[in-house]
């Protein structure tokens, strides 16, 4: 079952995105060279605190902390530590959580770290989140769950080739349904599968998470000992974009973007939904 959300709901959802907001502000700023993955997850534990919301990673199926530090080959799902220490030219994809009121905010983005970094890391990141974009912009009334997967993997199928020689679109993992709990139903594909089908009409109410992950090369991954930190099966590394999305009679509504989405769905000539928090 689909959860169709309020208006009200959704903008308590909206606060939750806000902190995650906050989350990523603070952490893109912490992510220097020297810092470890562990001074970031405490840089986000007091964001959290500081706004008086709840993590809704830590403790989930048993994760150690408070967002997920995911540097260079680490597809998802990395574990802060004092072990991992930044350095120029990394690239760290950093995921974060917040619950309100027993609703909840879940967005990613790809950081660089210090200077110096190949062109076709830049590249990575773009087509990442440009995709990701993509995606949002195809989540309109009446479309349908597909119509989503298909934006995010038509964007970066016409990308020019990375020297590298391909983008993999990482298969094991995709967006979500998000509301009352952090994963929910619908999962979302970041491709087009025909097993799959044309999945749910969209329809006001609706709450997704999109977040698609690209390598420099394999779609294929590999879960390491600790049963969390997902790699990529060649080593090569790899980028991961997300926001929370609300759709909403007046359109979409990015509920983890401090503008609501506004100026990217402008290039894609969207109007995004009012902020019901004014």
């Amino acid at each position: 079952m689909v959860q169709i959300k309020t208006p009200e709901q959704i903008a308590k959802m909206r606060e939750a995105g806000l902190v995650v907001a906050a989350i990523h502000a603070a952490t893109r700023e912490a992510a220097v060279p020297g810092a470890t993955t562990k001074d970031l997850d405490q840089v986000a534990r007091k964001v959290i605190a500081d706004h008086g919301a709840k993590s809704n990673f830590l403790g989930y199926g048993g994760f150690p902390a408070t967002i997920c530090t995911s540097v260079n080959e680490v597809v998802v799902h990395g574990i802060p530590d004092e072990k991992t220490v930044l350095k120029d030219g990394d690239i760290i994809s950093i995921d974060a959580g917040a619950i309100v009121d027993g609703w909840h905010g879940d967005a990613a983005y790809t950081a660089f770290v210090g200077t110096g970094h190949a062109p076709e890391l830049v590249e990575l990141s773009r087509v990442t989140e440009e995709s990701m974009w993509a995606g949002i912009a195809a989540m309109k009334v009446n479309n349908r769950l597909v119509d989503i997967s298909r934006a995010i993997e038509t964007f970066i199928r016409r990308q020019p080739r990375p020297a590298t020689g391909k983008y993999g679109i990482i298969e094991d993992f995709g967006g979500h349904g998000i509301g009352s709990e952090m994963h929910m139903d619908p999962h979302l594909l970041n491709y087009v599968s025909r097993k799959r089908g044309k999945g749910i009409k969209l329809v006001p109410g609706v709450c997704l998470a999109i977040e698609p992950m690209v390598s420099l090369g394999t779609a294929r991954t590999e879960t390491l000992a600790d049963d969390w930190t997902v790699i990529t099966t060649d080593g090569t590394w790899s980028s991961h974009w997300e926001h929370s999305i609300a759709l909403t009679e007046q359109g979409p509504l990015v509920l983890t973007a401090p503008d609501c989405g506004r100026a990217k769905l402008a290039e894609y000539g969207i109007t995004a939904a009012p902020d019901p928090l004014g």
